[in-house]
């Protein structure tokens, strides 16, 4: 008789821990849902955001283009001058 009450006092521990590590684990899945949400609400603040960038992308790209040249052409002249000044 005494081996039964030891069993189910076992049985009861054994029950006991798994229904508190099975809570534990439903707060902190409920947790990280509520993280994956907000995590799911500012990557669509961030699409809306950047959803005119293609637009304004070109327009610098070319900007970029015309300042490329310019920059050359300085670079240039700036190669002309150092040779200038070797001599």
């Amino acid at each position: 008789m005494l081996l039964w009450y030891l069993t189910l006092a076992a049985v009861a521990i054994v029950v006991v821990v798994l229904v508190v590590y099975l809570v534990l684990i439903v707060l902190a899945l409920r947790r990280a849902d509520r993280h994956v949400a907000d995590l799911a609400a500012g990557l669509r603040a961030v699409a809306g955001h950047t959803g005119p960038l293609p637009e304004h992308l070109t327009t610098i790209n070319s900007a970029l283009g015309a300042l490329r040249g310019g920059l050359l052409a300085t670079d240039r002249h700036l190669a002309g001058v150092v040779r200038i000044f070797e001599r």
